[in-house]
Formats: structure tokens, sequence, C-alpha cells
């Protein structure tokens, strides 16, 4: 595996990457993934919307022989209309495929299958009922976001989970609009709402709740509530300080991150040998001197 050159620093842990990926929301991914695979449900990931491929480097974990795992996202190509368009200008800029390749490929060795576009291609690419888990994280405009959930319907096998992002932030009025007409007039089922996502099926969500609780229940590092809205059980969770995402291995480049941050923060006196082979292996001799010197001094 070779990267494109010009990563000027990979990221060595998952929280290196840029994105927005709650740990409470890595947690409740690492649930519902987990517990369709002890089951034995079986079927293919899809996430629309990938930013820099936080979420999606974590859903790459679960995928299993003969699933397939597939993201789409605009990434620097052209919207499909002008608010779209704009929306992107104004949020994702920096957004590259190149940037989500080289980020995903730090923590495993193959590619999903990438679609390049807009979200509305992907009923067209991805088989109905194909489907266990489909995360929706791209436009926040009200139109794309009701296609979006008819696509993740259409997509998902019986009983699989969808997760919507922003359903409930100040400056995603359109996502909430779609989220809670999906939920009072389409037949979607909500499971739980985290501070951000809300997890659903079009399945009976009794059974998967009930297990969810008694998880939750069974933690004290989760606040829960549990409310009756328009004939459905709404379970609130919410994260208190000090929850722990679930432990993700490091990626390839983890050593180089090594090399130099525990020089910077460690107590006086550790850490000066991985400074010195830092400098004599980037620094011209005379300022090499100067560094191990000062570091002999220290």
């Amino acid at each position: 595996m070779t990267l494109v050159p010009g990563t000027i620093r990979p990221p060595g842990r998952l929280d290196d990457v840029p994105g927005w990926f709650p740990v409470l929301d890595q947690v409740l991914f690492e649930w519902f993934l987990a517990r369709q695979e002890a089951t034995g449900t079986r079927g293919d990931l899809l996430e629309v919307g990938v930013y820099m491929g936080k979420s999606a480097i974590f859903l790459g974990r679960h995928g299993r022989d003969g699933e397939n795992f597939t993201v789409c996202d605009l990434f620097e190509g052209d919207a499909s209309d002008d608010a779209n368009q704009a929306e992107a200008t104004k949020s994702y800029s920096a957004l590259t495929q190149r940037v989500f390749e080289e980020n995903y490929l730090a923590f495993h060795d193959t590619l999903p299958r990438v679609l390049k576009g807009p979200s509305s291609i992907v009923p067209a690419e991805v088989a109905p009922a194909s489907c266990r888990f489909v995360h929706i994280d791209a436009s926040h405009l009200y139109e794309h976001v009701r296609d979006d959930i008819g696509a993740a319907r259409e997509a998902l096998l019986p009983g699989g989970i969808v997760v919507l992002d922003d359903f409930r932030s100040e400056h995603t009025p359109g996502v909430s609009v779609a989220v809670w007409e999906a939920v009072l007039t389409r037949g979607l089922r909500p499971i739980c709402l985290s501070t951000q996502k809300l997890y659903g099926t079009w399945e009976d969500p009794g059974p998967v709740q009930d297990e969810l609780l008694a998880m939750v229940r069974g933690r004290e590092d989760c606040n829960l509530s549990i409310q009756q809205a328009a004939g459905h059980r709404i379970v609130r969770l919410k994260s208190k300080k000090g929850m722990q995402a679930p432990p993700f291995p490091p990626s390839r480049f983890a050593h180089r991150a090594e090399e130099v941050a525990p020089a910077k923060a460690s107590p006086r006196g550790r850490g000066t040998t991985r400074a010195r082979r830092f400098a004599a292996d980037l620094l011209p001799p005379i300022l090499t001197r100067a560094i191990r010197n000062g570091l002999s001094r220290s």
C-alpha cells in the first residue's frame, strides 16, 4: 500500500482525523454493529457523507468477508444544485477524495468502494435490501436529507439500522424537519437519540431498545432518559464526563507521532533520546549540536 505523496502529518490515532464523531456515538456504533455480528446478521455497510473519514475508518473495521462497504461524497466535485454547491463550498472546501483516501489507508489496507458525486446516485449504485447499517451525514438541506432517508430505507435489510446525523443542531433545521417527518409519516422508528444522531429502524424497535437499555443501565458514564412522543418510546442518551471511546488500533503511522510528541510533553529528562534522533535526522549538523547541548544541560 502506497499513500499519495503530499500528506504532511498522517494520523496516528483515530482522534487525529478531523471530524465530528463524539465518544458516545463511537460507543453506540460499536454496540449496534457488534450486536448485528453476534446475532449473525450479515449485510453491507454504507456511509453517505464522509468528510475526512473519521466515522468511515471506524465502520471499516466491521466489514466482514463477503460484505461490501460503500461511501459516497461530493469530495471536490460539483453539487447537483446551487444550494448544495454553496453549502459544500462554505463548509467542506478542504475536503478532497485524496485526503479521505490517505486518512482511510492509514488504518486499513484497502479502500471501501468510493462513489464520488451527490447522494442522489446512491439508489442506482447500492442494491435494495443489501445493507445492515447505513450512516447518513451528507447535505443538511431538507430536500436532500428527505431523499437520503428514502435511499436508506431502500438499501436496508429488514431490521437494519440507519443513523442520521445533525438531526437537532440549530444550524441544520432542514435535517430536523426531514428526520421528524420520516418518523411521523414515513414509518421510521427511533431506537435512541444521542446528542447529534438519531438511530432508527423501519422494523419494531422494541427488542433492540430493550437490549440497549440494559447495556446503558449497566454503565456509569451515560445519562439516560425515556420519554413518549406521538406513540414512540424515545430513548435519550448523553455521555458523562470521562466516557471512554471503544479501543481502536493505531494507524500504521503511529510511531511517527510517538517519536516527536513525547519529547514535547514528557517530564524533565524523559524523551530526550527521541528528540536527539529527530534532530539528527532532520536538522543541519550545527543546529543538531546546539539542540543536543541544550538537552544535555536540561
